[in-house]
């Protein structure tokens, strides 16, 4: 559809926009996934810190900690799932109107695909000669990608999205975890300060990179959110756990 579309003595342009919108999906993907990795190192980080606060136990850290991270990857995975449900209850209905639609009054769904590109720059005798070539290809397909902006075989996956957002937010609250276990009892919330800090900025980093905004903004909001909510939980354990 692309070769149809774009305008006269342009040089193959074919190849490259099927790769491009490969390439955003996989980039959505990704950005969601450190997004995931973020929220499970605040989250757990903030939890076993608070924790820490309170005792120098290592054993209700690690009960804290793997409670935190199991509540957190089952949150995230059923969120993701009913979201991701939802979208794609929506396309499915959209693409089923729209196959109703082809059937009951083709001649104006011909018309419409036409103004599309025609709204896009094409002239009015190129865009409804690219419409009706499109139409006697593949007219479901050609409305649902002008129309809809919605690949009929790529439809999103609630079982996939479920299963990255788990993966990742339990991946992420790993490393606090890690941290405060790993380390001798004085020296357990400093290092697991500085350790979360330093994952937040990469995280911070990566998000900013994949969406396309600037680091110097984005990396110091997740670093100083992230600081801030193991300061209010350490406060709470210092209060709380001496009273408990």
């Amino acid at each position: 559809m692309s070769t149809d579309v774009h305008a006269p003595g342009d040089s193959d342009p074919t190849p490259t926009e099927p790769p491009a919108q490969g390439l955003y999906a996989k980039l959505n993907w990704l950005r969601a996934g450190v997004l995931g990795a973020n929220d499970g190192i605040v989250s757990t980080a903030g939890l076993v810190v608070g924790v820490a606060a309170a005792t120098t136990e290592s054993g209700p850290i690690l009960t804290a900690g793997l409670a935190g991270l199991a509540a957190g990857a089952v949150s995230m995975a059923l969120g993701e799932y009913v979201s991701v449900s939802t979208q794609r209850d929506t396309e499915r209905a959209l693409l089923a109107r729209e196959r109703a639609e082809l059937r009951d009054t083709p001649q104006d769904e011909l018309r419409e695909l036409a103004d599309l590109y025609e709204a896009k720059g094409l002239a009015p005798a190129t865009a409804r000669q690219v419409a009706e070539e499109l139409t006697a290809h593949d007219a479901f397909a050609a409305h649902a990608d002008a129309e809809l902006g919605i690949d009929p075989n790529d439809l999103t996956n609630p079982w996939q999205a479920a299963r990255s957002s788990a993966v990742s937010f339990t991946i992420g609250a790993m490393l606090p975890l890690i941290a405060i276990l790993a380390t001798p009892q004085p020296l357990r919330i400093p290092v697991t300060f500085v350790a979360v800090l330093v994952a937040l900025a990469l995280t911070g980093s990566i998000s900013a990179r994949l969406g396309g905004s600037r680091r110097a903004r984005a990396v110091p909001r997740v670093v100083l959110g992230g600081a801030l909510a193991m300061v209010v939980t350490f406060a709470i354990g210092q209060a709380f756990g001496t009273v408990v």
